[in-house]
């Protein structure tokens, strides 16, 4: 080990490195992931740099782990085996923003809050939008196919990335992918590698596919009360896709989330709230008018008491403070909280709250369940008191993955699979599609370098 120490002193320099306590940071991420150690951090600043740190890990067998802001919440930058982490935080350039092409080309540690202010300084528009946008890399958005509330009108991470340049397991650096909006040759490993949560390649390079940015956007807050408000909020979505409305994000606050945030928020919110539902349309002057007047007869008609709508700039920052508020709200509640992201079709998600309800009261645990209704998928927070509680919270957590896969969904719909995750995995993927999974992995990363430990159950 002081010998790959010692090489990649050489590649980068030693202001670079981190080992011993400087190390610190590089040992967690926003995961419920306890703490990895690994032997070295390494900060890449170039593709060069990446593929000479990958091809030294190859032939050392050497354990290489991915990193950008570390903002996931699955453990996947986390080093499981140890070895080296490489974080591309320090790789910043947006190399091209084309009007014309409508692309933008940037390296993996743009953060990315800072690329949609420069295209939006252009009248542009890059949809995905993360909760964590202020601070997540855009490289780290890809390997984990980042979502948020604009995922159900624009789609998630996925969907924008039209070509990488990425460098293999193997040490080799390629291109996949194309600049142009369609192209189907061959097989796209762009696809397969935006999602693969750095176990397949490191990204060095995105092009990134871009919109015209909507002339006007319109936010709306309902609000539901009485003992029926929670189910009339998820009805309302039912009622709001069919009457032939696609908004821009519907979000969902139940009863639970609603009482923890309802003393900070900046709305006065009536003492027996049971549910909200941030909603936004956004387009040309005309059409926003028309769907807000859909969106509030339809509401109204499901079981909605009051409908704010954003007037200023300023009351729409404040719709959208009340649903950052919510976590922190929740944890004001109980000392400890775990948060797992479950994703089922829209017309399951009353069940899905209905049984996260039955486990919560089978264990004696506070449940709440918030999030992106509009695509059906939804964050579970266990709430609980103490850390004698975890076999609790690890049986609750195993009930609401189930029932989201009997529902017809999936145990993560955003922040991935990682190291949290992994044990689940065989309730929704059967044994031959894992085996094929690892077959692509081996193809790719032959060492079984690249983060080893996520994604799959453990083969003992």
């Amino acid at each position: 080990m002081d010998e790959v120490i010692a090489r990649l002193e050489r590649l980068v320099g030693g202001q670079r490195l981190r080992s011993g306590e400087a190390l610190h940071p590089y040992t967690h991420d926003e995961s419920d992931v306890g703490p990895r150690q690994p032997l070295v951090a390494v900060e890449a600043r170039s593709a060069e740099e990446v593929e000479a740190i990958v091809r030294l890990a190859r032939e050392t067998k050497t354990p290489v782990v991915p990193r950008g802001a570390g903002t996931g919440k699955s453990g996947g930058a986390l080093a499981e085996r140890g070895g080296i982490v490489l974080s591309t935080a320090g790789m910043t350039a947006i190399r091209e923003i084309d009007r014309r092409d409508l692309v933008a080309v940037v390296e993996p540690g743009v953060v990315t809050k800072t690329l949609q202010d420069a295209v939006e300084a252009q009248n542009l528009f890059y949809p995905p939008d993360p909760s964590s946008l202020d601070t997540s890399t855009l490289g780290g958005n890809a390997a984990h196919d980042a979502g948020g509330p604009r995922a159900l009108k624009y789609g998630v991470t996925r969907d924008y990335v039209l070509a990488t340049e990425t460098v293999l397991g193997t040490g080799e650096r390629v291109r996949t992918g194309h600049r142009s909006i369609k192209g189907v040759a061959g097989y796209d490993l762009t696809a397969l590698l935006v999602g693969s949560e750095g176990t397949l390649g490191i990204f060095t390079e995105l092009s990134l596919q871009l919109l015209p940015k909507p002339e006007r956007v319109e936010t709306a807050l309902l609000v539901y009360g009485g003992d029926e408000g929670e189910e009339q909020a998820i009805r309302s979505v039912d009622a709001l896709f069919g009457s032939g409305l696609l908004p821009r994000t519907c979000e969902l606050l139940d009863r639970p989330a609603m009482q923890a945030v309802r003393s900070r928020a900046p709305f006065a919110f009536p003492p027996d709230v049971a549910a909200a539902l941030i909603v936004e349309v956004d387009g040309n002057e005309d059409g926003c008018a028309r769907d807000l007047r859909t969106l509030e007869a339809v509401c109204t008609r499901a079981g909605a008491a009051e409908v704010l709508l954003a007037q200023t700039p300023g009351q729409r920052a404040k719709v959208w403070e009340t649903r950052r508020l919510v976590s922190p709200s929740l944890r004001a509640l109980r000392p400890f909280k775990m948060s797992e992201d479950v994703a089922v079709p829209r017309g399951r998600m009353l069940e899905l709250v209905r049984a996260v309800r039955r486990l919560g009261q089978s264990l004696g645990l506070e449940t709440a369940v918030y999030g992106h209704a509009g695509d059906g998928n939804l964050h579970v927070n266990l709430l609980f008191a103490s850390r004698d509680d975890g076999a609790k919270v690890e049986a609750a957590l195993a009930g609401v993955v189930a029932a989201a896969v009997q529902l017809g969904g999936t145990i993560t719909g955003e922040h991935g699979v990682g190291l949290a995750k992994k044990r689940f995995l065989s309730l929704e993927q059967s044994p031959a599609l894992v085996a094929a999974q690892r077959r692509i992995k081996a193809a790719l990363d032959p060492d079984g370098i690249l983060n080893p430990g996520k994604i799959f159950p453990d083969e003992s």
